[in-house]
């Protein structure tokens, strides 16, 4: 007898909306907190190539040890990464004695469309 359950998977539109585009509205105070949180994070040089290192991985995540050649100690890039994931840019996993980072794709496309938006018509 097996205790294995199977637990339904959540229907996403794969986008996580964040904020309307910069050319749609004027952001409410909420979501300008939000992008701006986003955008503070990826404001450090450091922070930006960690983030870049991750997105660009074969596979879509990368191990800790496989990014950490930034130019920084392994401490300051074990904090670059923790600001990246408190502003959700990244989620990680712990695997034994190694910790995987991964960009969910709704967050590169919900950035994507931040910034692109819609283009307005002449």
């Amino acid at each position: 007898m097996s205790n294995v359950k199977v637990l339904p998977l959540l229907e996403s539109d794969g986008v996580a909306a964040c904020c309307p585009p910069l050319n749609e509205r004027p952001m409410s105070a909420e979501e300008a907190e939000v992008a701006a949180k986003m955008f503070k994070a990826l404001g450090d040089p450091v922070r930006l190539r960690l983030f870049s290192a991750v997105a660009s991985h074969e596979g879509g995540e990368a191990c800790v040890c496989d990014i950490s050649d930034v130019g920084v100690s392994q401490p300051t890039v074990s904090h670059h990464l923790k600001k990246l994931k408190e502003a959700g840019l990244l989620s990680s996993e712990r695997r034994g004695t190694w910790v995987y980072y991964r960009v969910e794709p709704s967050v590169l496309a919900a950035m994507g469309a931040l910034l692109a938006g819609p283009t307005k018509a002449a």
